[in-house]
This record gives structure tokens, sequence and C-alpha cells, in this order.
């Protein structure tokens, strides 16, 4: 963990800016609600991140309550330091274990599960993959620490990265 703090704060303080796709969607199979947007993210140094909409589908209420609830949240989250150290993945707000080794992409990594600390609703469960020669987080995947809203009932999330220069970001 120290080595990947290390390599994440070397990386981040060369990163300035970047954009980037996120595609969101909800399926509840019970009532067959289907909603979907797309967001483009603006990353700006030191954290901050910006959120417009560029596609959505599905019931207004749903999108309202879910969607924009969330980028509300990290859009928050993301504007303060202390807010943004507090959802960071380090060993300040996660107890971390290793699981095993797996490839991704190719790629040798380190496969930990992750447990949130906090009660903190920006927190996730579940595991990450930390990738072995260079220390960045490559996979994660887990559910929110809380539920985001009371209109789920489950709630996953699946963030790739992938090594754009010297940076890893999401795709």
């Amino acid at each position: 963990m120290e080595r990947m703090l290390e390599a994440n704060r070397a990386r981040g303080s060369k990163l300035r800016d970047y954009t980037s796709i996120r595609h969101y969607s909800l399926q509840n199979k019970r009532v067959g609600t289907h909603a979907a947007m797309t967001v483009r993210v603006t990353y700006r140094f030191p954290g901050y991140k910006d959120f417009e909409v560029l596609e959505e589908s599905g019931p207004a209420a749903v999108r309202k309550r879910v969607f924009k609830r969330m980028l509300d949240s990290e859009m928050h989250a993301s504007s303060r330091d202390d807010l943004r150290d507090a959802t960071q993945i380090t060993p300040q707000n996660y107890a971390f274990r290793l699981v095993n080794a797996a490839a991704v992409d190719g790629r040798r990594c380190f496969v930990l599960d992750a447990e949130p600390k906090t009660k903190n609703p920006l927190l996730f469960k579940g595991r990450i993959w930390v990738d072995a020669e260079e220390y960045a987080v490559t996979r994660i995947e887990g559910a929110p620490a809380q539920n985001p809203s009371f209109w789920l009932r489950k709630t996953s999330l699946l963030h790739h990265y992938g090594k754009f220069g010297p940076f890893w970001l999401a795709v």
C-alpha cells in the first residue's frame, strides 16, 4: 500500500486535467424500469470534477433521485480537500487484505479486498486490482458502502483503468 500511495502522489502531482465519458445504468426488473445516463467528466488539478450530462433516458424521477444525486455528491466531494481525502483509496479510509494475484489486460496485479473504515457514503466495499509494476489501481469491483437511495435494492460498481502515457485513467 505504501508503494501504491507513493506512486499515486508522484503521478497525481503531474496530472493537470483530463476528460472522460461515463455510462450509468439502472435496471429494476421487478417493475420493468430502466434508466441510463451518459456523462462527460472533466477533472482539473488537484481533484475538482465537473459533470455534463450528454444523454439520458428513462423516468425523470429515477434520473433525478439516483443519477443526479450521485453526480452532485461526487462533485461536492471533489470541491474540498478534506472531502477528497476522505474518499481516496488509502489505508486511512480502508482496511485491505491481499487475496491473490491475477492478470488484467496482460499485466500482473495484486487483488485486495477493500473494506471501508467509516460510514462515508462515497466509499465502496469490494475489491481492487493493483498493477504489480507501477502500483496503480487498474480495476475496482464492488458496491457503495451505503445504499445511495432507498429506491435501490442492489447497487454495484465496476471501474476499469488504463494506462495513458504515465497516467492510469478511467476507461
